[in-house]
């Protein structure tokens, strides 16, 4: 059989939108919202997903007991050791976005994003179609937490099928992209709980369903949120994915999420009409929701490399593959240099490289009219360059019919004699933040 390039969502007859009616398609119990087969897919009624597990290993802590009778000099030595510490490392992120639509070649000049931790985050409501980056149906988001230090960061893979059903794949994923984005940016630590990877995916996923101006739709969202302690936090639901890269090793990634082959969890906007439609056509009905998405808590070094990227880069690249493009940037720009024993280790200070955040220290501290003048320094830094290589080779790939990639060797899994050979050609989109320990903090033991 041949295999379909457009991944499984609802399909139903010509849909009729009444302008007088919105449907609460998404109610706080997220019970309304339903997602389907195409008929032409084997249909099925799939076992409820396993509750999320966390892939970092497990942290174990021991707590010490002391008599009343020395609890005084305890104190008194715990504070003696205190005062004797180094100080906590602090860590910055410098962060980039390449991406390029299916449809169209990839300029690595036009087709890239810095990310200004100044800017502003504009309302969704805002926000234009016409603003978009010409990134297809992937969309993506940065923005700092609030004053925290934190940044929160993250990709969102629109589903193609709903073009059947005459919506835009792209609107859900841009939407929710900027929904999350707005969330993180207005976010009040002493108001309000801790800002998870998860709970940030929730709060936009509930606010694109409330958003009047979309009316359908679906995407997959991997989404993380790092502190300025070195804590990463990630969500993933669907077959977007992460990766972190230390010292020329894949350290970590997550593993897609699917339904059947190219049918990945995803969060999905159904009006009750056309739910009413599939459920009159015998499609079975799902519901992916943020609490089902995989979450994971990671450590971060110096000179790490995190990835956030779309199917269309994991599609056509292995982890090796990217390891492999990323650390001879890394190499090259001096960013990770080779020991005489053989080994890799990272450079003392990334400022230079990362170039951007000193760029726009200076410049913020002159006035607000000045920060424009930061973002047009940010022409090539280190995550920019990393980015752009990742998103060439994954572009590269996918229309390079001799070389399978990991779909094509999905493909084989499942349809051991369908024809298919090569990369996919599909969107493209990777956010890259290369993690810097403060100059003025201590250094942390790597």
């Amino acid at each position: 059989m041949a295999v379909s390039r457009a991944r499984a969502v609802a399909s139903t007859p010509t849909l009729l939108w009444a302008s007088s009616a919105r449907a609460s398609a998404c109610p706080s119990n997220y019970r309304g919202c339903r997602f389907a087969r195409l008929p032409k897919l084997h249909l099925f009624e799939p076992s409820p997903p396993p509750p999320p597990q966390s892939r970092a290993r497990a942290i174990h802590s021991s707590r010490a007991s002391s008599s009343s009778s020395s609890s005084s000099s305890s104190s008194s030595s715990s504070q003696s050791s205190r005062a004797s510490s180094p100080p906590r490392p602090k860590f910055s992120y410098h962060i980039a976005a390449s991406f390029t639509g299916k449809d169209g070649p990839y300029d690595a000049s036009s087709h890239v994003f810095h990310f200004n931790p100044y800017n502003r985050i504009q309302p969704p409501r805002a926000r234009r179609p016409s603003s978009r980056p010409d990134s297809g149906h992937d969309a993506f988001f940065v923005s700092r937490v609030s004053d925290s230090g934190s940044v929160a960061l993250g990709v969102a893979d629109g589903v193609g099928g709903w073009v059947d059903s005459g919506v835009d794949p792209a609107d859900f994923a841009h939407g929710i992209c900027d929904h999350m984005a707005a969330w993180a940016y207005a976010h009040d630590p002493a108001r309000h709980p801790p800002l998870t990877a998860r709970r940030l995916m929730q709060s936009g996923y509930e606010a694109v369903c409330g958003d009047r101006s979309l009316r359908a739709g679906g995407s997959t969202a991997c989404v993380g949120v790092a502190a300025p302690d070195g804590s990463l936090d990630v969500a993933n639901l669907g077959d977007s994915g992460f990766l972190q890269l230390r010292l020329g090793a894949v350290n970590a990634y997550s593993l897609p999420q699917t339904h059947a082959f190219n049918t990945p969890f995803q969060l999905s906007l159904v009006p009750p009409g056309l739910a009413a439609r599939m459920a009159a056509f015998g499609g079975a009905q799902l519901c992916d929701l943020p609490r089902d998405a995989d979450v994971s808590q990671h450590r971060l070094r110096h000179g790490d490399v995190l990835l956030f990227a779309t199917d269309g880069v994991l599609d056509n690249l292995f982890n090796h593959d990217i390891l492999g493009v990323a650390t001879a940037v890394m190499l090259s720009t001096g960013a990770w240099q080779r020991t005489t024993s053989g080994g890799v280790r990272v450079a003392h200070s990334l400022d230079a490289l990362t170039g951007f955040f000193a760029a726009a220290d200076a410049d913020a501290a002159r006035g607000p009219s000045s920060v424009r003048a930061a973002s047009r320094k940010a022409r090539s830094t280190l995550q920019s360059l990393l980015a752009t290589e990742i998103a060439g080779a994954a572009k590269a790939a996918s229309v390079n019919a001799k070389l399978d990639g990991p779909f094509a060797k999905e493909v084989r899994k499942y349809y051991p004699h369908d024809p298919w050979r090569g990369g996919k050609v599909d969107d493209i989109c990777v956010v890259v933040a290369v993690v810097s320990e403060d100059s003025g903090a201590a250094p942390s033991k790597l």
